[in-house]
């Protein structure tokens, strides 16, 4: 049933990016990756908590990975942001869809915190699907293959010569990453 409904939040997410951004890839990410953080930084201050109210030393991982998780999906969207250059309206969208998410996640982490983290493997794994559809289209000239933002260049030690095909193999593979250690912690 966890399963069941983490696949089915993750199907009803991609139906509303895809209803509103459709193939404006550019824009898509950066509402994505506003959203994206969200989930990690939940879970880190979720877990910083409950570290605290054990009251016992000794050191969690996990909320370091997480807290890191939710750094890098912001660095993401900075990334996006210098490419898309979203209008008024979807500020507004990117504000609303944050608030949403953010009450929506923390009452599913409350209640089941391995759902949670199913739900964001999922969705994570959305995310790489996602750029591998903007890779192919910017790597077959239908989008073009821009110089890579500053902020992407220095965030992965890429040269001057870096494009946003360059970037977007990156951002790919945090995704997976991401969503290999979210499936991990869901289990």
């Amino acid at each position: 049933m966890k399963d069941f409904f983490a696949r089915s939040m993750t199907g009803f997410f991609k139906w509303m990016a895809d209803t509103f951004f459709a193939k404006r890839y550019g824009h898509r990410a950066v509402v994505l990756e506003t959203v994206a953080a969200v989930p990690a930084m939940v879970a880190g201050m979720m877990l910083h908590l409950k570290s605290l109210r054990r009251l016992r030393r000794g050191y969690d991982p996990y909320i370091d990975q997480m807290l890191e998780e939710a750094k890098n999906e912001r660095m993401h969207l900075m990334f996006f942001l210098e490419i898309a250059q979203p209008n008024a309206l979807e500020r507004f969208l990117i504000t609303a869809a944050q608030f949403i998410f953010w009450h929506f996640y923390l009452l599913l982490y409350i209640c089941s915190s391995k759902t949670a983290h199913r739900m964001v493997a999922y969705f994570e794994q959305e995310a790489v699907n996602s750029y591998t559809e903007y890779l192919n289209l910017v790597e077959s000239g239908k989008v073009e293959d821009v110089v890579c933002p500053a902020s992407a260049r220095n965030y992965y030690g890429l040269g001057p010569e870096a494009t946003l095909a360059t970037m977007i193999h990156y951002v790919r593979a945090d995704e997976q990453r991401h969503a290999d250690a979210n499936m991990k912690l869901s289990l």
